[in-house]
């Protein structure tokens, strides 16, 4: 099938106006103007008309279990969100947990996004939520361990045979040691190794809040008079979280650093030198009040950032609208955070730099031969120069999503 667009973004080359796409079975063979692939194409064309064509967006952070738990009010200090969530969690069963899942995934589905990274809070639900989806579904399970109830070998040994027996075309998994502050030492130790091992991706939710950074840099503030009843807090050493995920082999390239706003000069650069990747969440950054994420430091270092929903616990409830997990929502508020930020850079950080931190970027977020056929097109009529500005501000439905070379949501005219 050959696709017509009146702009095609491939996000690592410029737009394309009136431009075309060849797909082979769920594979893109081609990319180019239509006055150039037209004449050879031998496959039935499909004219999208007015729209931008461009790659699925890519999730790289997410919760879709939580997404049936909003309305928590922000809380002054992070430990009080916590316990506001691990009450909302207590009270939910498997069901509730497998509904949330599925809503939350087609939340994203219908809002343009082909891949997500999830966070898995309960196993138990794999394998079998991703026949649920079409979405491409990177499954990060999630380990605590506050209190060393379990020595670390038998956890790791539980996720990997896990890890081990799923099996998708479409989905992957990896580990998530939740926190520094839910884990400990030697748990994210023997992590590390075992991840790195067997290639598989890390993410951690890490340097997220001041009362994590005041906890393990100064041994004192709300979270560390929380959790000191609760665990060993002998790792609390006068390091900031970046230099004690350091310490313990988390950073490296398979590592995605989830928040990290509170960053010094040497965290920037221990993310830069080990080649980890930070992922952004721009509503849920805007929910707790935290200070202005680190993006210029950490993009002039070369750093990997990218975007991210979280979940809508963490996300304001209006009563205008019921929040949704939407990358573009993430777009928008980020852009208005960051007036700095370039429209290109911006749309990037929700594809091409997703992909790149998932290990993917071969696969998805962008449009390139050989690349899978995921894809979306949304309105456009204006300038071609317009056209990065067009989808970081786009709102409103999206009319056509194409999963593996097939329309999942709309079609594309006869």
């Amino acid at each position: 099938m050959l696709l017509r667009a009146r702009i095609v973004l491939p996000i690592a080359a410029p737009p394309i106006e009136n431009g075309a796409v060849l797909l082979s079975h769920n594979r893109i063979a081609a990319v180019g103007c239509w006055r150039d692939m037209a004449p050879a194409a031998r496959q039935p064309a499909v004219d999208l008309g007015p729209v931008i064509l461009l790659p699925g967006l890519v999730n790289a952070h997410c919760h879709l279990d939580y997404t049936d738990m909003t309305g928590l009010p922000p809380q002054k200090h992070f430990p009080d969100w916590i316990k506001g969530l691990l009450a909302l969690k207590a009270a939910a069963g498997y069901t509730d947990y497998a509904a949330a899942w599925i809503g939350g995934a087609k939340m994203l589905a219908r809002s343009g996004a082909t891949t997500v990274a999830d966070v898995e809070a309960v196993p138990e639900l794999l394998p079998e939520v991703w026949s649920c989806t079409p979405l491409r579904v990177f499954s990060f399970l999630e380990i605590i361990a506050v209190q060393r109830r379990r020595a670390p070998s038998e956890i790791l040994r539980e996720a990997a045979a896990r890890i081990k027996s799923l099996s998708s075309a479409r989905g992957a998994a990896g580990l998530s040691p939740h926190a520094l502050y839910s884990t400990t030492p030697e748990l994210l130790r023997q992590t590390a190794v075992l991840a790195r091992r067997r290639r598989w991706r890390l993410t951690t939710h890490l340097a997220e809040s001041a009362s994590e950074h005041e906890m393990f840099a100064g041994r004192r503030g709300p979270m560390f008079d929380w959790l000191k009843p609760q665990r060993d807090m002998s790792d609390c050493q006068g390091r900031s979280p970046v230099q004690q995920a350091r310490r313990c082999g988390l950073l490296g390239e398979n590592f995605l650093a989830v928040h990290a706003n509170y960053l010094d000069d040497a965290d920037v650069a221990a993310l830069a030198q080990s080649g980890s990747s930070v992922v952004h969440c721009p509503q849920s950054h805007a929910y707790f009040g935290h200070a202005p994420f680190p993006f210029h430091k950490l993009r002039e270092a070369g750093v990997n950032v990218c975007l991210g929903t979280d979940s809508l616990a963490s996300v304001l409830a209006t009563s205008r609208a019921k929040p949704e997990l939407n990358m573009f929502a993430e777009m928008r508020a980020f852009a208005a955070a960051h007036p700095g930020a370039s429209p290109e850079t911006i749309v990037r950080m929700a594809t091409r730099n997703g992909a790149r931190a998932l290990g993917w970027e071969k696969r998805v977020g962008g449009l390139f031969e050989q690349g899978l056929a995921d894809m979306i097109a949304l309105p456009f009529h204006g300038k071609t120069e317009e056209a990065w500005a067009s989808v970081v501000h786009h709102e409103g439905p999206v009319p056509l999503v194409m999963m593996d070379g097939k329309w999942i949501q709309g079609h594309g005219p006869a």
